[in-house]
């Protein structure tokens, strides 16, 4: 069974990289500028494990416990793999999420700023941020409003201290993806941030024809969620 989900996830990776390249080829920009991240949420180690004898080496995870059961044991095999927590954060897990995330993309409420500044403070570790923009203003979603981001993202940097390095959004459903990417590249651009986590496996390449840096990429990697790795 792992060596058929290792040939499905070499087979899907060097798909999803190829669509990077070409995407942006197409937008005029160096395939280097955009990184996959990964998305392996409930998906087993055995096809994270073929997914770095792929080369690759940045992951991401929504939630703090799911991580902290599959990857300890990777970083030991594979000391240069990269994980970003894309999922809410509580206040509660901060402690572990600091210790073992190198990137934090869903900085969304002042509360979880100032307790993630307290915890970088007390601990010396600082993974980088970024702040979560609610860019469809839907209720049921985290995330700063984009009327209030500029505000949220100073208050981050200037009093707070965090290690602010770009945004993150993820688009209604049911909205076309190019008005929110415009939206967040355009926050970004005049908050003077680079980085930008936008684009998922339904709408990647559209990500990157309006700046993203980082993809995130579950389902065209690994096969939807419990079920079988497929293209």
């Amino acid at each position: 069974m792992e060596e058929v989900i290792a040939a499905d996830v070499a087979a899907n990776l060097a798909s999803v990289r190829s669509r990077i390249e070409a995407a942006a080829r197409a937008a005029g920009r160096p395939s280097g500028e955009v990184a996959l991240v990964a998305v392996s949420k409930t998906h087993p180690a055995a096809g994270v494990r073929a997914a770095l004898a792929c080369g690759q080496r940045l992951f991401g995870e929504n939630r703090v416990q799911e991580a902290l059961e599959k990857y300890p044991d990777l970083r030991l095999e594979f000391p240069d793999l990269k994980l970003h927590l894309i999922g809410p954060l509580q206040t509660n897990k901060i402690r572990e999420a600091v210790a073992h995330f190198d990137v934090i993309e869903t900085v969304d409420r002042p509360r979880l700023a100032e307790a993630l500044a307290r915890e970088m403070e007390r601990c010396g570790r600082r993974p980088t941020c970024l702040i979560e923009v609610n860019t469809g203003e839907e209720p049921q979603k985290a995330g700063a409003a984009p009327a209030a981001a500029d505000a949220f993202i100073a208050d981050c940097r200037d009093r707070l201290g965090l290690p602010v390095a770009g945004l993150m959004c993820i688009p209604p459903a049911e909205d076309e993806p190019a008005l929110h990417f415009a939206l967040l590249r355009e926050i970004a651009r005049r908050n003077g941030l680079a980085v930008l986590s936008m684009g998922m496996s339904a709408d990647y390449e559209i990500a990157i024809r309006f700046g993203a840096t980082h993809v995130r990429v579950g389902t065209a990697v690994f096969g939807s969620r419990g079920g079988p790795v497929q293209a």
